[in-house]
């Protein structure tokens, strides 16, 4: 087929209307007209404002709790604040729960929780509802949300110390192992939020009772703040006989997706899964301390800079002019005739603000000349990501090497002051240079970045080598480690199972007929009737798979960040199964869609958001109420969600070739490029580096018509000094095999985790005592009139006794 933005191919071409080409001269303005207007009806404006956003942990406190709650659940604040008022009235006279004193609210409390231990289904049900009451604020007797997030908080503590998680525990697994309630939903061809109702009741005030204990605050006593320690420790650690806390819900996570347990409420568990990890192995300022204590530790030089730090420092930039497609570069004027003019606009690379200037005053230049990626991504590139997605259950992916052989970039002046120190890794090679450059890679080492990994790694190398004299390792019972030894056997399973929700939630994906279903706890009982009941649902639905994209990104993160921090091998081996069960076309699949409007929809009801809607009267369903949405200027739990889930496909190809290869393969250049029309200084910067890591193998077209892109990667993505990322040098002298790759990656993880967790008693490897003195020195625990009839037991058992030297040989 005929490259359409070819030089010649004009002639041929065909206007807006889908006239012949004699007529296309006099009508490319108006056809350029009616494509802009399409594009800006299809995709929005470009003109995105500068997002205000912070990066973090999480939301806001409020937002966090309500995000817990569907809009299908609100009739139940009502249903909870009624079971407490009835069990509060036959225990308390005349009295409010916020007039109680402490002794007699702890009294109360005790009480709750000895009713909770009764046969009757029904009546245990109640009882949890009033814990819940009071987990949720008492918002029955506050006067506005400040009062219910207040008491909320408190009654959680006060709860927490009365024992009431314990209690909640052990009804969490007798609902698990319920084999009535799932063979109950198993029959029933449509499962609503009504299949799911003790398991919302108990997970909610299990999800409250994290949140806003793990919430820390100037203002906290030293009782709380015990508790506070007291109940990471619990939920850390194997508290009587039993997995860490976070290993049950991982359990639950796969028995939904195994189709075992389809009425799990699977938002909520991911929500407690997320929180759980993040309260007990710590957040992203956690972890930056426990980076440099551990530097600290292996003798390293200090880290130099927080990553997130700086990017808060840093400005978002415009994005590039997207006249890429078909429509537009049919219109475009050869590239011969556009080459003469770019000296003049050399010297607006150096402008910071924005990504595409190199060509903003040539309106209807195409970028891309004689490329097909963009013009394939929507139709090609989607084929192909869909394909690889139906893999999710079957074999590792293994996608063909690419042909292309990327030429050098031409040079390019750019601008001075980058917000990163650089950094080298390879200063060994030196044979045959004069001596002035030994003189500067001396100093070059001096300056040298030695990660956590690269010491891992080696000490690793040292174990595996030198089994007996380097002894056996201590290995720090950290709440990581022990993690990560609950996970070990079953994680493939979990990361499969993760993805599979995170595909099923995705706005991009398509339904199926054999795809979970992750909405048995948002659909209600009665579907709706009118069209502004099914708007309602709408809404609540789209929340609903925002919420869930939400945790499971922010989960795989967390997870990787700290498994690679306590060893490299524990997050290479997480890493992997996520690529195998293709977690990278999965995390492409989901930007390839307009990533503008995704992170400004506006799926949310705030009258309907807890804790408002439990002060004010639900108002009535009307067109104003469902679109009285916020004022933000976009979602932040979206926003959130997409620099999570580019920090993760970041993660899995960083410095692994044929990952990135798989990037090149799967044409994620244009999708990513489509990213940078969001100005979020964060975003762009995480979409940057993954541009950045496969430019030299997008071929010298590439990088010769995106020298905007490259100049915002020089300006704003840290600098090897040593990589040549941006001219393609020699890259084919590192063929492209990927199973090879992969498959040494595996034997150093499986020899990892074979020799640090898989620990045989009768080891050849175990060590033995030949020393004589030490042998005979050893006190023996002998008989109390032994020393009575030793003589005799030598004559009979050793002097007697001829000794066989060859059997002794070959028993040995």
């Amino acid at each position: 087929m005929e490259d359409p933005a070819a030089p010649g191919a004009g002639s041929a071409s065909t206007n807006g209307n889908g006239n012949g080409g004699g007529k296309g001269k006099q009508t490319a303005p108006k056809g350029r007209e009616a494509f802009r207007s399409q594009r800006r009806e299809s995709e929005g404006s470009v003109d995105c404002p500068t997002l205000e956003f912070e990066y973090g942990d999480a939301d806001g406190h409020a937002a966090e709790l309500s995000e817990l709650y569907s809009y299908t659940e609100n009739l139940e604040f009502t249903t909870n604040r009624r079971c407490f008022e009835e069990d509060f009235k036959t225990q308390v006279q005349g009295k409010e729960w916020l007039e109680l004193e402490e002794d007699a609210q702890k009294a109360y409390v005790m009480g709750l929780l000895d009713r909770l231990e009764v046969v009757s289904r029904e009546r245990r049900l109640k009882v949890a509802r009033a814990v819940l009451y009071l987990a949720q604020g008492t918002f029955g007797e506050c006067d506005s949300e400040v009062d219910v997030l207040h008491w909320s908080r408190y009654n959680c503590f006060l709860l927490y110390q009365m024992g009431t998680f314990s209690a909640f525990l052990e009804l969490l697994h007798m609902e698990i192992d319920n084999s009535q309630a799932c063979s109950s939903a198993l029959r029933k061809p449509a499962i609503s939020i009504a299949d799911s109702t003790e398991l919302r009741v108990l997970l909610s005030v299990m999800y409250l009772l994290v949140e806003n204990i793990r919430l820390e605050r100037e203002t906290d006593s030293c009782r709380w703040r015990t508790a506070r320690e007291t109940f990471r420790t619990e939920l850390s650690f194997s508290m009587h006989n039993e997995e860490p806390f976070a290993l049950l819900l991982f359990s639950m996570v796969t028995k939904f997706c195994s189709g075992l347990a389809p009425h799990f409420p699977i938002k909520k568990v991911l929500l407690l899964l997320w929180k759980v990890v993040m309260f007990t192995l710590g957040g992203f300022e956690h972890l930056q301390v426990l980076k440099v204590q551990k530097r600290a530790e292996l003798g390293l030089p200090p880290l130099a800079e927080d990553s997130i730090q700086v990017v808060k420092s840093m400005r978002a930039a415009s994005p590039p002019s997207y006249t890429l497609d078909l429509g537009e570069s049919q219109l475009a004027p050869p590239p011969s005739k556009l080459r003469g003019r770019r000296g003049s606009r050399r010297q607006l690379l150096t402008k910071q603000d924005s990504l595409d200037i190199y060509n903003e005053r040539d309106l209807f230049k195409t970028e891309e000349p004689a490329t097909e990626e963009e013009e394939e991504s929507a139709g090609d590139g989607e084929r192909t990501l869909d394909g690889e997605l139906d893999l999710l259950e079957q074999d590792p992916l293994v996608p063909p090497p690419p042909s292309q052989a990327p030429l050098s970039a031409e040079r390019v002046a750019f601008p001075k002051g980058l917000p990163w120190a650089p950094k080298v890794r390879d200063t060994d090679t030196l044979v045959g240079l004069p001596r002035p450059i030994h003189e500067s890679v001396k100093t070059l080492k001096q300056h040298k970045y030695i990660s956590i990994a690269d010491v891992q790694i080696k000490n690793e190398e040292d174990l595996e080598k030198c089994p007996m004299s380097l002894g056996e390792e201590v290995v720090p019972e950290t709440p990581c480690e022990i993690l990560y030894q609950g996970m070990l056997y079953s994680l493939p399973q979990y990361m499969i199972a993760l993805l599979k929700i995170l595909l099923a939630a995705a706005p991009t994906s398509k339904a199926k007929t054999d795809s979970i279903n992750i909405l048995a706890d948002v659909l209600p009982e009665e579907m709706p009737i009118t069209v502004l009941q099914s708007m309602k649902l709408g809404i609540d639905v789209n929340r609903h798979k925002e919420i869930i994209v939400k945790s499971i990104s922010a989960l795989l993160l967390l997870l990787l960040k700290h498994f690679k921090l306590n060893h490299i091998y524990q997050f290479e081996y997480v890493s992997q199964h996520l690529v195998f069960a293709n977690c990278i076309p999965l995390i492409l699949k989901f930007f390839n869609q307009n990533i503008l409007s995704y992170i400004t929809a506006k799926n949310s009801i705030s009258v309907l958001d807890y804790p408002c809607c439990t002060i004010q009267d639900l108002p009535e369903l009307t067109t104003e109420s469902l679109e009285a949405g916020d004022n933000n200027q976009f979602c932040w739990r979206n926003l959130f969600s997409c620099i999570n889930l580019l920090r993760l496909l970041n993660k899995l190809t960083k410095w692994k070739h044929s990952r990135t290869m798989m990037l090149v393969v799967f044409k994620s250049a244009p999708i990513l490029k489509r990213a940078l029309k969001v100005k979020q200084a964060m975003l762009q910067l995480y979409v940057l580096k993954l541009l950045k890591i496969q430019t030299k193998y997008l071929g010298r077209q590439w990088r010769k018509s995106n020298m905007k892109t490259m100049s915002a990667i020089y300006q704003k993505v840290r600098h090897r000094m040593n990589d040549d990322w941006a001219y393609g040098n020699d890259i084919d002298a590192r063929p492209w095999d990927f199973q090879a790759e992969e498959c040494t990656l595996r034997a150093n993880i499986e020899a990892f985790n074979s020799r640090r967790y898989d620990k045989p008693q009768d080891s050849e490897f175990s060590p033995v005592d030949n020393c004589l003195q030490s042998v005979l020195g050893q006190r023996l625990d002998l008989p109390e009139d032994f020393h009575y009839s030793y003589e005799l037991w030598l004559e009979r058992e050793v002097f007697s006794q001829p000794i066989c030297w060859e059997e002794l040989l070959q028993n040995h």
